[in-house]
């Protein structure tokens, strides 16, 4: 065993020898901190011996020799060695844990009586044991146990032996109950706010269940201020009243997104986007809310607002109103150059969308995000020189579920599958008879906790007839490219492509997008700081049509920081390979959010 030699100090300092890393570790904290003063010095040496023969027997040492002795000097410090010999250690020969009351019936203190790492054979250590003791009765009181108590906890050592037995024995008494809410604070209507509420009226006492209480009522997005507090001093005939204080969000919330695109790829430019959020929490006394999101981008102006109505609970039932006028534009348009024979670009295919639709929206008790949906779709466009406006009533149904590791806005870990179905039919009033497939998957990991792994996986399918794919509108075809694609590519620039005789009689080229969709990501994220981040990915795939898959890959890095507000990434992304529409190329993402 090595020598150890405390800090030094200007009255003490302290080397201890002969005993392992945990042990002198325990005797430093016996010993308490150093003096700073001749008085405290004098004291501090007085009780070296019991402080050290207390750490010793803390640890299971009984027979543990502390050979002790002081350097006086004229000036500096004292010198204090503390040369250890452990000796045999007591060892644990059995551990005796009974219970009583209603406990027995509680499957939770079985579950922790199974996580115990204490066993025969095992040296002593007081700690454990403390520790042990105070993890059952924080688990009692967390259940409802409020009367329970040790009817016997003890330690029995053997010196001569070696041995010490574990005796103890908790009374949990009876279990409380959960009483009255009230709620203070709100203008809800009591209905709204009693569904949030996780337990029935007289349900066994559980923290758990008030955390869940507490999160419902955050995730609502009502309240700035939650306090969910159960009155114990209030008990009554074994009923626990919860009090909750409530403080109403601001009437009107504003948020502000940026984001930005920069590269070479069809063209060189420079797309920033603006994203401005505009938000009621709560319109009126049945929790009623909206949300209006306008976004700004070159050729891109985007307006959406969704009226939301609580149905049977504020969270897991919603009936949902979205009214948009929507401008996007896609793929790009080539003109062929008779002196170069190649194709130049000319501009994209550009589209404005009308939208108007309703859907409910319902979560399971497995935590499935479930919803039924209609769409009414008018979309204005021009592809090979002819002009469209399709009309669509889409009716549709999706599945999401989300799992994480954490409700922080950088989850660790985590799995969102997400899939999606929506049918259009001429006898319904639609263009054409369209049927729509989607499935997205996201995985998070993290290892070891500076490396996080990121994989993607987005899949599309779009079935109609050959002859009416003209008319499924841009916004319901697919296309790749873009920070939430494949990322060495603009938005939406991929995809496959049409030549046609132009109204001129030149031959022009425009990529109208797919039928199907197939793109996938891995990236590898460590990171330097628990705040900043570095990055490195590879994304692949396309969006094609029957027979014509002509699958791109990019890879890249960037750098993240784990901001307050979420993640903010600068990542830079290179195309490896040059199609006939789109030449090598290399784009700058300036993108915010989480993950997932």
């Amino acid at each position: 065993m090595s020598g150890f030699a405390l800090a030094d100090a200007n009255w003490l300092k302290v080397n201890i020898s002969g005993a392992n890393k945990k042990l002198t570790n325990n005797i430093n904290a016996h010993l308490g901190t150093l003096p700073d003063s001749d008085v405290q010095r004098r004291a501090f040496l007085f009780t070296v011996e019991d402080n050290t023969q207390d750490a010793l027997e803390s640890m299971g040492y009984y027979h543990g020799i502390a050979d002790i002795d002081i350097n006086e000097t004229e000036s500096g410090p004292w010198e204090l060695n503390l040369n250890i010999t452990p000796g045999d250690p007591v060892v644990i020969q059995w551990v005796d844990i009974n219970f009583t009351g209603d406990m027995l019936q509680d499957d939770m203190f079985a579950l922790w009586l199974n996580t115990l790492k204490i066993k025969p054979g095992d040296t002593l250590n007081h700690g454990v044991y403390d520790s042990i003791k105070s993890q059952l009765v924080t688990l009692a009181l967390a259940r409802g146990y409020f009367d329970g108590q040790y009817t016997r906890s003890e330690i029995s050592i053997n010196r001569d032996l070696n041995i010490a037995q574990i005796n103890l024995q908790f009374d949990s008494g009876k279990r409380y109950v959960f009483g009255e809410v009230d709620f203070n604070g709100s203008t809800l209507n009591d209905d709204v706010l009693k569904a949030l509420i996780p337990f029935d009226a007289s349900a066994p006492y559980a923290t758990q269940q008030l955390t869940e209480f507490n999160r419902n009522l955050l995730d609502t997005g009502y309240f700035s201020n939650i306090k969910v507090l159960p009155q114990i001093d209030n008990v009554d005939d074994g009923l626990v009243p919860i009090k909750v204080e409530l403080s109403p969000r601001a009437s009107h919330l504003i948020e502000v997104g940026l984001g930005a695109d920069i590269g070479n790829s069809t063209e060189d430019n420079f797309e920033p986007r603006v994203r401005l959020t505009w938000r009621i929490p709560q319109i009126n006394r049945y929790g009623h809310f909206q949300e209006t999101t306008a976004e700004w981008s070159p050729e891109r102006p985007k307006i959406l607002t969704t009226y939301t109505i609580p149905l049977s609970h504020p969270l897991n039932d919603q009936l949902k109103i979205k009214v948009g006028l929507l401008r996007d534009t896609y793929g790009v348009t080539q003109d062929y150059d008779e002196e170069s024979r190649s194709f130049d670009n000319t501009g994209q295919l550009e589209s404005q969308k009308y939208l108007l639709g309703l859907s409910r929206q319902l979560r399971s008790e497995h935590n499935w995000l479930y919803g039924y949906s209609i769409e009414s779709i008018r979309e204005f466009y021009e592809q090979e020189d002819t002009d469209y406006d399709p009309r669509f009533y889409l009716m549709g149904y999706n599945l999401t579920k989300t799992i994480r590791g954490d409700n922080t806005l950088n989850p660790k870990s985590g799995f969102r599958q997400t899939y999606s179905v929506q049918y259009a039919d001429p006898s319904l009033g639609s263009t054409i008879r369209l049927a729509r497939l989607q499935a997205r998957f996201k995985w998070i990991e993290t290892i070891f906790d500076n490396h996080r792994f990121v994989a993607r996986i987005d899949l599309g399918a779009n079935i109609a007839s050959d002859n009416d794919i003209s008319q499924i509108p841009p916004s319901l075809r697919y296309f790749a490219g873009g920070d939430q694609s494949i990322r060495g590519y603009s938005y939406q620039e991929l995809g496959p492509y049409i030549d046609y005789t132009n109204s001129d009689g030149g031959l022009s080229r425009q990529v109208v997008g797919g039928r199907y969709l197939a793109v996938g990501s891995i990236e590898y994220q460590y990171y330097l700081t628990p705040t900043w981040r570095v990055a490195s990915f590879v994304d692949a795939g396309n969006a094609f049509d029957t027979g014509q898959l002509e699958p791109v890959v990019a890879v890249g890095g960037g750098v993240h920081w784990i901001s307050p507000i979420g993640p903010i990434k600068l990542d830079l992304g290179f195309g490896l390979k040059e199609t006939e529409t789109v030449a090598r190329s290399y784009r700058f993402h300036l993108t915010m959010g989480t993950d997932l």
